[in-house]
C-alpha cells in the first residue's frame, strides 16, 4: 500500500463511505504476502515512500514472474527489476506481463505507466562509454522512481574539455551521478565544480591494477571534494534510487 492510497482509505473512513473495520482489514492483508519462496513486502511504499524492488540475480524466471505477478495483482506500477537475464525477461513477457527491458544495463521495468510530473534533474554523468551499462542501471532506475534525468556520457578526465561542454546540464543538475572506472577522478571534478549533491559509482572497468574497482571506490571515498558520497562498486540502481529521495526531498523551483 502507497502513500498516497493510505490517505485515500483513511479519507473514505472520515467521509463514512468505509467502515473502520472495513479500513482496519485492508490494512491487515497488506504487509506481505508469503509465496513460499518469497515474502513480497506490499507496505514497502508506505514505509519508504518507494514500493519494493526485485533484485533478479539468483532468482529463477518463474520465482521474477511470481513476484511481480503477487504486485501486480495489488495495482504495483513500474515495478523494478534489477540484473535481470535475458532469459526471465522472456519468461516474464510469456506470462502476459508488460515488461521494457534493457539488455545492456539487465534493467527490467514491469507495468510500465507514465510519470505525470517528473520531479527535478538528475544528471548521470560517465567517464567512458564502457561504464553505460552502469548508467543506465542508475538512470532507468531514477527515471522509473518519477525524475528527470539527463545522460553525459563518456566525458572523462582523459579529455576534460567534452566534460567542461556540458556544465550548462550539471548546474541545473538538483543531483548528479557520477559514474566511473579507471582511477575513479571524474566524481572529484565534478564535485568541484557544482553545488548540488554528487553520488559516485566506482565501476569495475580497468585493467589489472584496478582491481575490480577498488581502486575507483578508493579513490572516490578519498574524494578532496566536498559534497561526493560513493556507493558499492557497479552499484548504478543504488545510486539511481538514492538520488531519487534526494532529489524528492527538494523544494519545486
Amino acid at each position: 500500500m502507497e502513500q498516497q492510497e493510505m490517505l485515500e482509505l483513511l479519507e473514505q473512513v472520515r467521509s463514512g463511505r468505509t467502515t473502520p473495520r472495513q479500513a482496519l482489514l485492508q490494512m491487515k492483508m497488506q504487509p506481505f504476502e508469503d509465496l513460499g519462496y518469497a515474502k513480497v513486502d506490499h507496505h514497502r511504499g508506505l514505509r519508504q515512500g518507494a514500493q519494493e524492488v526485485i533484485y533478479g540475480a539468483g532468482k529463477t524466471p518463474e520465482q521474477i514472474a511470481g513476484i511481480l505477478q503477487a504486485m501486480a495483482g495489488r495495482g504495483a506500477k513500474n515495478i523494478i527489476v534489477t540484473r535481470m537475464s535475458a532469459e526471465a525477461a522472456e519468461k516474464v513477457k510469456g506470462e502476459g506481463i508488460p515488461l521494457d527491458y534493457d539488455p545492456l544495463s539487465r534493467f527490467g521495468l514491469a507495468d510500465p505507466a507514465p510519470i505525470a510530473d517528473p520531479k527535478g534533474l538528475i544528471a548521470v554523468v560517465s567517464g567512458g562509454t564502457s561504464d553505460m551499462a552502469v548508467c543506465e542501471e542508475a538512470a532507468r532506475t531514477a527515471l522509473a522512481m518519477g525524475n528527470r534525468v539527463e545522460r553525459v556520457y563518456d566525458v572523462g578526465v582523459a579529455g576534460l574539455h567534452r566534460l567542461l561542454a556540458r556544465l550548462d546540464v550539471l548546474m541545473q543538475a538538483r543531483v548528479i551521478i557520477v559514474v566511473a572506472g579507471m582511477e575513479g577522478a571524474l566524481a572529484s571534478v565534478v564535485g568541484g565544480l557544482v553545488d548540488c549533491p554528487v553520488i559516485a559509482v566506482p565501476t569495475s572497468v580497468g585493467y589489472g591494477a584496478n582491481f575490480g574497482g577498488l581502486s575507483a571506490l578508493l579513490s572516490m571515498l578519498n574524494s578532496c571534494a566536498s559534497g561526493v558520497s560513493v556507493v558499492n562498486i557497479d552499484n548504478g540502481f543504488g545510486a539511481g534510487y538514492l538520488a531519487s529521495m534526494i532529489n524528492h526531498m527538494a523544494k519545486e523551483d
